[in-house]
């Protein structure tokens, strides 16, 4: 269920699905998302599927994360990235060797607890974590380079848009349950550039801790 037959047939799925990057192709085939979910879900893993990791929460479908790393790096030339929603930590085990620094930010302590020490026994050290508001980002090492958001909100957050470096790109599911498009936001000089990357379907990003 975790052989590497089984890993190389997701990876196809994904360059089926138009996931082009060879990095992200590879993190993808690289990253044991067995171990980012319960054992009894294990057989799983390697569906192209959401699955839940408790707490009202879901480790996201490899195309959405793969989608999302993509378009992220996609002529990106930074170092800090800011991480909103670190949930089981697939997403930051994905795109932590694709980048310097990550700042992840999750709302629920015992989800970031289990992650941190499940990303340190993968050996991922550049990650600082801190339980917080997503909704609020994480001020003290701002701007970043890109932003990338695992939970949708009905608007672009405020807070997120000004920890934005110029240049820098911001991806994250925006829009009502049932009707959210994964949008991803450009900073230029003096204005935001929005763009649509599909449907998507998120948990909501809620306020507060």
């Amino acid at each position: 269920m975790t052989s590497a037959r089984t890993r190389d047939r997701l990876v196809r799925r994904l360059i089926e699905q138009g996931i082009r990057s060879e990095a992200v192709l590879e993190q993808i085939r690289n990253v044991p998302r067995h171990l980012f979910v319960d054992e009894a879900l294990a057989s799983r893993a390697y569906e192209d599927t959401a699955l839940p990791i408790g707490h009202g929460q879901t480790i996201s479908q490899p195309f959405v994360v793969a989608r999302m790393t993509e378009a992220l790096l996609d002529g990106f030339s930074g170092e800090k990235v800011l991480e909103i929603g670190t949930g089981c930590g697939y997403q930051t085990a994905v795109l932590a060797p694709l980048v310097k620094r990550i700042y992840s930010v999750e709302r629920i302590s015992e989800l970031l607890r289990k992650t941190r020490q499940r990303l340190r026994d993968l050996n991922i050290y550049n990650v600082q974590f801190r339980p917080g508001d997503g909704w609020q980002g994480w001020s003290k090492y701002a701007p970043y380079d890109g932003i990338i958001v695992a939970a949708a909100a009905s608007r672009l957050p405020e807070k997120l848009l000004d920890q934005l470096a110029p240049g820098g790109r911001l991806i994250m599911p925006v829009g009502p349950t049932g009707r959210q498009e994964l949008t991803l936001v450009t900073r230029r000089d003096d204005h935001f550039e929005q763009q649509s990357l599909g449907a998507v379907s998120f948990v909501p990003l809620v306020p507060g801790i």
